[in-house]
């Protein structure tokens, strides 16, 4: 019977801890209304980048190493990519402090 209580005395701890919350990130982002990104992917030297309210945009391209490989600020909905070598990349569209992030794919 002594066993039994030993097996659950030790038991307790790790009961006890694994039931602890960790918050991360409570903040709520706001995402673009009405977003599109077309074509994807990308066969010619433009990418079209439209919203709800069409207003003026701050690009960014990374790369799949995380590096900035391209950035521009676009009042029309037309994005040249030109410059991209074809592979797997990450677009991040910023209009009003809203942000929008699209996997883009140049071939």
């Amino acid at each position: 019977m002594k066993k039994i209580y030993f097996v659950l005395i030790m038991a307790l701890p790790l009961f006890t801890y694994g039931q602890e919350l960790v918050s991360v990130n409570t903040e709520q982002v706001q995402e673009l209304q009405g977003f599109k990104m077309y074509p994807n992917p990308v066969y010619g030297d433009e990418v079209y980048v439209t919203t709800s309210t069409n207003g003026v945009k701050q690009i960014k391209i990374y790369d799949v190493f995380g590096d900035v490989v391209l950035t521009d600020r676009i009042s029309t909905n037309t994005l040249n990519v030109s410059r991209l070598v074809p592979g797997v990349y990450v677009l991040q569209v910023t209009e009003d402090k809203k942000t929008m992030t699209r996997k883009l794919v140049i071939k």
